[in-house]
């Protein structure tokens, strides 16, 4: 189960069990600024392809998350399976029973 907020001046934000798995942005009008998590194996190829950045707050403390900022980026396939992967990744951290209740089994 996902839920849409809206939060931090006015950013969409994806949570699964009330954790944020994505984040997005307007910054100036032509290209949205999607934050997602990624697994520790990967992040490294995606930090270096253009359009894609750590992920400014996350990344300063040591987090893996990634921020499409700029063209290209990712095509919208490769992002929707990243996102994909952020969700999976970050409910992959609840409890057996939590994601249970989530209906995550």
């Amino acid at each position: 189960m996902t839920s849409h907020v809206e939060q931090w001046g006015g950013s969409d934000v994806w949570k699964v069990g009330g954790k944020v798995f994505a984040i997005c942005g307007w910054h100036d009008n032509t290209v949205p600024g999607i934050t997602f998590k990624t697994a520790e194996s990967i992040y490294e190829m995606l930090r270096a392809m253009p359009g894609l950045r750590p992920a400014p707050y996350f990344a300063s403390r040591g987090m893996k998350w990634i921020q499409r900022h700029d063209n290209p980026g990712l095509s919208d396939d490769d992002l929707r399976y990243y996102i994909a992967e952020s969700h999976r990744l970050v409910a992959s951290g609840f409890s057996r029973k939590k994601r249970s209740e989530l209906g995550l089994l």
